[in-house]
């Protein structure tokens, strides 16, 4: 794990006592499972604050080498499994850190369907719709917050049917309900966890309760 230390990426793995029981040491090999949250690279949109949900939109140049860049520092932590969304930002991301090979896509890590708000920025939509806010309101003609959480819960439970480390490329938006539904918190507290592009977060597990490691870690 060198080169998450360098970042300060260290995930925290409690030690089994000597004198543990085998259920006990099952129960420390499921605590040490943790799943990988990577948003992916840099966008034109996403520099620019638009929406983008079902938009298929590549990586700028800079978020293609700071996907590259996220391959050294996952590798270390030995994926057995890689999903990545059906977007292409996110597909491109997983490939130019070295998992496209391994990785399965999976529907339900696409980004919030963001219906008539697609392609605005926030201060845009807030025009004509003042205090709006996408983890309480949702999108007209896109999803509301209960079906974003339901994605979540399903990704979750299919995780934690999994062995192994588990890597995730997704989107800012879903990642964030992701993370407030890995801990019990409803998708409203989503709006709580600040996700950048190209970070790697961590979800994984204390005594055998959901807990969040690392949260948005990226490259100086």
């Amino acid at each position: 794990m060198a080169r998450l230390q360098r970042f300060a990426w260290q995930i925290p793995i409690p030690e089994t006592p000597g004198n543990a029981s085998c259920a006990d040491r099952q129960k420390t090999l499921t605590s040490r499972r943790v799943l990988y949250l990577i948003r992916h690279g840099e966008t034109a949109w996403s520099l620019s604050g638009q929406h983008t949900g079902r938009t298929d939109i590549h990586l700028t140049k800079k978020g293609a080498q700071d996907a590259r860049n996220l391959g050294a520092s996952l590798l270390p932590a030995n994926p057995s499994h890689v999903f990545t969304s059906p977007r292409q930002r996110a597909q491109q991301t997983c490939a130019l850190a070295g998992f496209g090979s391994i990785a399965q896509i999976e529907s339900d890590l696409a980004e919030w369907d963001y219906g008539d708000y697609e392609g605005l920025r926030s201060a845009e939509i807030l025009q004509k719709r003042p205090g709006w806010n996408i983890f309480l309101d949702g999108c007209p003609s896109g999803e509301s917050p209960a079906q974003v959480s339901d994605r979540a819960d399903r990704f979750i439970a299919k995780c934690r049917e999994l062995e192994g480390n588990i890597a995730a490329f997704t989107h800012g938006h879903f990642g964030r309900v992701l993370a407030a539904r890995w801990i019990g918190l409803s998708v409203c507290e989503g709006q709580r966890f600040f996700l950048s592009t190209a970070s790697v977060s961590a979800l994984g597990y204390e005594h055998n309760s959901p807990v969040i490691n690392l949260w948005n870690a990226t490259q100086p």
